[in-house]
């Protein structure tokens, strides 16, 4: 797998830190939801927030525990399908990188 240029991959490792403060930040308003609901009992409520930890947890790592060059662009794809960045953020990559976002996503051409 290729890797991205320099000045991409130090935009991306600015972007990573935003993104994973906002998915954190998601994931948090999710518990907390989670906690205070009255339609469901404190056990079923401590499955729920168990269960969604879990899949969250296997989001984040593939969103941002392997920070390399080469991984980059799944690691972009990847937080730009969760909507965790800004189409300006987006717009500080290179035409080149973009496209390999929009081609892994499925929508380039």
């Amino acid at each position: 797998m290729e890797g991205i240029p320099e000045s991409d991959w130090k935009t991306f490792k600015r972007l990573r830190k935003a993104a994973l403060q906002r998915f954190s930040q998601r994931i948090l308003d999710e518990c907390r939801k989670i906690c205070s609901s009255e339609q469901a009992t404190p056990h079923e409520r401590y499955l729920q927030l168990t269960e969604g930890l879990d899949r969250r947890r296997e989001e984040m790592s593939r969103m941002f525990d392997d920070l390399r060059r080469s991984t980059a662009v799944p690691c972009l794809t990847a937080m730009d399908a969760a909507e965790l960045l800004e189409e300006s953020e987006l717009a500080e990559l290179s035409d080149e990188t973009r496209r390999r976002i929009k081609l892994a996503r499925g929508l380039g051409h």
